[in-house]
């Protein structure tokens, strides 16, 4: 079934394997893997979202197979000496998610078994952290001896955390990598449903209805549309995650945002300037569902990974959201693909 075959001469080739392969963030490590002459590479996956298959029918890959399947397929070993890395970015991504059970199953039970299974057969591990494991902050310092102190506003949280405590525990970062993403946006996101990015949600908004409606704030210290969260363009957020796959010395867990916070102001600004409209802003109520575990500033310390040897110069708010636009919004194929 899978297609791992011995090169010439004898030697054993090498995979890599991308879990949620078919999602936003694992779509977009393909389209990057590709484009840096990657290809022999498995995705693991069972989308729920009818579209999500687009996201990689532009790119290269050898083979793929169903999340649970995979798991079978590590218990029974099958895989032998054959994986290079797993990248496991699978997982349940929905922040507002209220079942803990299936939480604790597929982000944490499942992360525990891929993760031991690697560092027994010597493979490299890089797993999808989430920056809604600090919760309401202030500090975003990606220090694992600060893990104690994070208190996740909500169960998706949690379940992210509790394989960050079990992994620090364990003394498994000394092997290992975990990635804290933070607000991530950009093209193959377009399955997500309400969990796709406030960019794409209001581009379309204004594009529709010549107006951005964005959430009151009840907090004194931030006005209407002040609130701030740190935003990442996805072709950053997968430069900073190969950069870390791909050197198997840089182990413990590191940020994956810019460093800047920006308002949901400065979000709709910049797309009402890149399409050309007026500005109209309307501040509406928060529902009750979710004032309680609102995130009213996130800002990554990025200081780790520059001193682990990240050079690589970030998107402005602005720059990412013009080429999300104009690149991908805008044209008949939104989807990352391949430069020809």
């Amino acid at each position: 079934m899978l297609c791992y075959k011995a090169q010439k001469g004898g030697a054993l080739k090498k995979y890599h394997i991308i879990t949620g392969g078919m999602g936003f963030i694992g779509s977009a490590l393909l389209w990057k893997m590709n484009e840096i002459g990657i290809e022999n590479i498995i995705v693991v996956d069972t989308p729920d979202k009818p579209d999500s298959w687009k996201n990689i029918a532009n790119l290269k890959f050898c083979d793929i197979v169903s999340t649970y399947e995979f798991l079978r397929i590590l218990e029974k070993n099958t895989l032998k000496k054959s994986v290079s890395g797993i990248l496991h970015m699978g997982a349940c991504s929905d922040t507002t998610e209220k079942n803990a059970a299936f939480l604790l199953e597929n982000n944490y039970e499942y992360t525990k078994k891929i993760a031991l299974w690697a560092i027994r057969n010597n493979s490299r591990f890089v797993y999808a952290s989430s920056a809604a494991t600090y919760g309401s902050g202030p500090d975003f310092s990606d220090d694992e001896a600060k893990l104690f102190s994070l208190k996740p506003l909500n169960i998706y949280g949690y379940s992210k955390h509790l394989f960050d405590l079990f992994a620090y525990r364990n003394g498994l970062l000394k092997k290992i990598a975990g990635l804290k993403f933070f607000n991530v946006f950009g093209p193959n996101e377009y399955h997500k449903g309400e969990m796709r990015s406030v960019i794409i949600k209001k581009f379309f908004e204004i594009q529709q209805t010549g107006c951005a409606k964005l959430f009151k704030s009840y907090r004194k210290d931030y006005p209407d549309g002040q609130q701030k969260r740190d935003f990442i363009y996805i072709k950053d957020a997968v430069n900073m995650a190969l950069f870390v796959y791909l050197k198997p010395s840089v182990n413990g867990i590191f940020n994956i945002g810019t460093g800047i916070a920006r308002s949901f102001n400065d979000v709709v600004r910049s797309i009402f300037k890149k399409l050309g409209k007026k500005e109209k802003i309307e501040y509406i109520e928060m529902p009750d569902s979710i004032k309680n575990s609102y995130q009213y500033f996130t800002q990554a310390d990025i200081s780790k990974i520059r001193k682990s040897g990240y050079k690589d110069s970030l998107f402005s708010l602005e720059s990412a959201i013009d080429d999300y636009i104009e690149n991908y919004l805008l044209t008949e194929d939104p989807y990352l693909k391949i430069q020809s």
